[in-house]
């Protein structure tokens, strides 16, 4: 039976850069930022720890790729996990996906997309407790039905205020997440990276639906406003306090809301063998 982990503990690669470095990593149980300068190997430790991570995040296969994770609890079989990459990179097969009429042609584009079914997903899960609570006859049904609809009206609330300079809201009538500019409606991907980028990661962190997960984001900066840049690990603690954050980042703003004692240098958890 599968038991998910709380969060990771430690990892451990036995190899690096051709066997000529070993890395240990002891991580918090929530905010873990990963520094460093160009070719030091941040986002190849992600790479592999994500590599060793397949469908499901059994970590018991970890050991057979050279990648050994710790997780609590220990006795943990599994480990839910996001992975979010930041650059906006034309889609290698933006062709074939046009043709099934789909305004994709970028990466961003496309884990929109994805996000996109499982915000349905999610909204039916909802509905579903919803109506479960208000059909319960309880005293307190109207209030933990409301409850149940907090952090999707707290994700809604967020971009509304972050994208409030442009004119951009979400539309709420809708099942997929829309916005309305001048009375024009916008697809997701009529965004700028910038907000493409944001929308992914909160959108991310909200379908996990408030349960344990590991978020790995790989300069999750890239194209963001650095005011955005200082509210984002906030922000995702906010609207999920049970997500664990490992990220890369080249970028100070990042940090700069309280999270300097969390940030571990490549050169700190690297041992030369």
């Amino acid at each position: 039976m599968e038991k998910y982990a709380d969060y990771i503990k430690e990892i451990e690669i036995d190899s690096l850069w051709s066997g000529t470095r070993h890395i240990v990593w002891r991580l918090h149980k929530q905010v873990n930022v990963l520094s460093g300068v160009n070719g030091m190997g941040k986002s190849t430790i992600l790479n592999r720890v994500v590599k060793c991570l397949p469908k499901g995040g059994d970590a018991n296969q970890s050991h057979v790729k050279g990648v050994h994770i710790t997780m609590e609890p220990e006795d943990a079989t599994c480990v839910r996990y996001d992975i979010i990459r930041s650059f906006d990179r034309p889609l290698l097969n933006a062709e074939i996906i046009a043709k099934l009429g789909l305004s994709i042609t970028t990466e961003l584009d496309f884990q929109l997309y994805q996000l996109q079914r499982r915000y349905l997903d999610y909204q039916v899960d909802i509905g579903n407790r919803i109506i479960q609570a208000l059909q319960s006859g309880a005293p307190d049904a109207a209030r933990v039905a409301q409850a149940h609809n907090e952090p999707k009206r707290m994700f809604q609330d967020m971009i509304d205020r972050l994208f409030a300079e442009t004119g951009k809201t979400i539309i709420r009538t809708e099942n997929e997440v829309r916005f309305s500019q001048i009375g024009e409606t916008l697809q997701p991907y009529q965004l700028s990276s910038g907000e493409k980028q944001l929308l992914v990661v909160l959108l991310t962190v909200l379908v996990e639906d408030r349960l344990p997960f590991v978020l790995f984001m790989d300069e999750p900066e890239v194209s963001m406003h650095i005011e955005w840049q200082k509210q984002l690990i906030d922000l995702i603690l906010t609207l999920n306090p049970n997500v664990q954050i490992i990220l890369t980042t080249h970028s100070p703003a990042v940090i700069m809301n309280g999270w300097m004692e969390n940030v571990t240098e490549v050169s700190d958890i690297t041992m030369n063998e």
